[in-house]
């Protein structure tokens, strides 16, 4: 009688080979899907890795948990407007423009970023509600990264100028008037569901910065010799 041996399929227990950015670009997308669709209450080891279809020892493994995960999220993750995006793109041009243009372009630049992430938008409306040490990480970041833009790029103080509670005055109305058009198309008599109301709100902060940051006199080397 002859016996015939058929050779079996050995299937690998081991995981497919795995690119490390992709999976550390997939992980910090899924924090966002994840705060922009349930809030802060949803976000932990087992829902991000559910969500990015991995297995959760890989947030350890490249983050160091989920801190290290929340930190990247909100440095890499598009969460917030780079500085070379606040200066409109180019910031050699952007440093060569008067000081006053600068902030109003900073401004307009920030509105219009902001206005572009619906992620950061749900963020911000969740933080208003909820502080947990993922929220005071994000808010830690985001504060350094606007106060080394206005440190490097807008040096208001030397003017007199507060920047502090001035810009806090100006960001928190946009940060709120944004949020506020996700839900509510009518602010006053504006209609936030509209380019015309965002135009004449663009065109509002510019004549408030106009107004704070006053034309300097030249120096007298360069005003010429009076006769």
């Amino acid at each position: 009688m002859t016996i015939k041996t058929r050779s079996a399929k050995i299937k690998s227990s081991e995981p497919p080979a795995r690119n490390r950015e992709a999976t550390r670009t997939r992980l910090i997308e899924a924090v966002g899907n994840l705060l922009a669709r349930e809030g802060f209450r949803a976000v932990g080891i087992n829902a991000v890795a559910r969500e990015a279809g991995v297995d959760k020892v890989l947030i350890y493994r490249y983050f160091g948990g989920m801190k290290g995960l929340i930190s990247s999220f909100g440095q890499e993750g598009n969460f917030w407007p780079t500085m070379k995006e606040l200066a409109g793109g180019d910031i050699d041009a952007f440093m060569s423009l008067p000081l006053a243009e600068r902030a109003s372009q900073m401004i307009s630049n920030f509105m219009h970023s902001l206005r572009k992430r619906p992620i950061t938008q749900e963020i911000l409306a969740w933080e208003m509600i909820e502080q947990n040490e993922f929220t005071t990480e994000l808010d830690i970041i985001r504060e350094n990264m606007m106060k080394r833009f206005v440190e490097s790029f807008m040096p208001c103080d030397e003017l007199g100028i507060d920047t502090d509670a001035e810009g806090a005055i100006i960001g928190g109305a946009i940060n709120y008037l944004v949020i506020r058009s996700r839900n509510f198309s009518r602010f006053g008599s504006l209609n936030l569901g509209t380019e015309e109301a965002w135009e004449r709100i663009e065109k509002a902060m510019r004549r408030i910065i106009f107004s704070l940051i006053k034309p300097q006199p030249l120096p007298e080397t360069d005003r010429g010799v009076r006769g």
